[in-house]
């Protein structure tokens, strides 16, 4: 397929009430593991590719090097490769434009661009996230690639599970901007209230995404509610180094 239909098969891939399920993804090496296992599509988690390069998350990887994993991922697989921007390693609109553009031609199909403030508190009002969102899609426009940008609201991972119904109203106003402003799909990280997710899904249009983790709802359960796509974060890249350093005991007697 060409980078075009790879993008276009991202799109279909999201289904209300049949998500698409991502075991994200760190390196080339894990992509291909990821594809052998049956993925449809790959994705990275931002904190794991940093983490096997050495760095701390929240963009402290540089971004040539960025954009090289993201290349080397691309070549590596057949499927669609979704990358997590973090904040697209800038706060103008234009610079944003010029690093999604670097990370279409590295061959990726979509990204995670998130409305926190990388580096800084809280999160961008929801006008300055609609103008950084909108300068993706517009740049995207002009390669011809239809580009999956993954809107990544911050709400609920900053407030406590006992305040989410009362961030509901934000949350969702964020969506309705970030979908007018070209948004493809709205990523929900710390919600996992399935009463909550379900009035996100019934709220948008837009694919939603959730994410697992401990107290999250099941698959199924999400599948239930019509969540359109599920992420695991870096549990993967935790798990495996778990089982890399269990191994590596065994060899050295640890």
């Amino acid at each position: 397929m060409t980078q075009a239909e790879k993008a276009q098969a991202f799109h279909a891939l999201h289904r209300k009430a049949d998500p698409l399920v991502l075991y994200n993804i760190w390196d080339a090496g894990s992509a291909r593991a990821v594809a052998a296992a049956g993925a449809k599509a790959i994705a990275t988690g931002s904190w794991s590719v940093a983490a096997s390069q050495g760095y701390e998350d929240g963009e402290k990887i540089p971004l040539d090097r960025l954009m090289r994993t993201a290349k080397q991922i691309a070549a590596s697989v057949e499927l669609p490769v979704s990358i997590d921007f973090e904040g697209g390693y800038a706060k103008a609109p234009e610079f944003i434009a010029d690093n999604a553009a670097k990370l279409i031609a590295a061959g990726a199909v979509g990204c995670n661009f998130e409305d926190r403030i990388v580096g800084g508190d809280g999160l961008y009002s929801q006008e300055d996230q609609a103008h950084r969102i909108a300068a993706i899609r517009a740049v995207a426009d002009e390669t011809g690639i239809p580009f999956f940008i993954n809107a990544r609201t911050d709400v609920f991972l900053q407030s406590d599970a006992a305040d989410h119904a009362s961030k509901m109203k934000e949350a969702t106003d964020r969506c309705d901007v970030y979908a007018e402003a070209g948004a493809s799909g709205l990523f929900v990280p710390g919600l996992v209230d399935a009463d909550l997710i379900a009035r996100m899904c019934e709220h948008t249009a837009l694919p939603v995404n959730a994410y697992m983790k401990d107290g999250a709802p099941s698959i199924a359960e999400m599948a239930k509610l019509g969540v359109a796509r599920i992420s695991h974060g870096p549990s993967p890249y935790r798990e495996a180094m778990r089982a890399l350093t269990d191994r590596a005991k065994g060899v050295y007697g640890g």
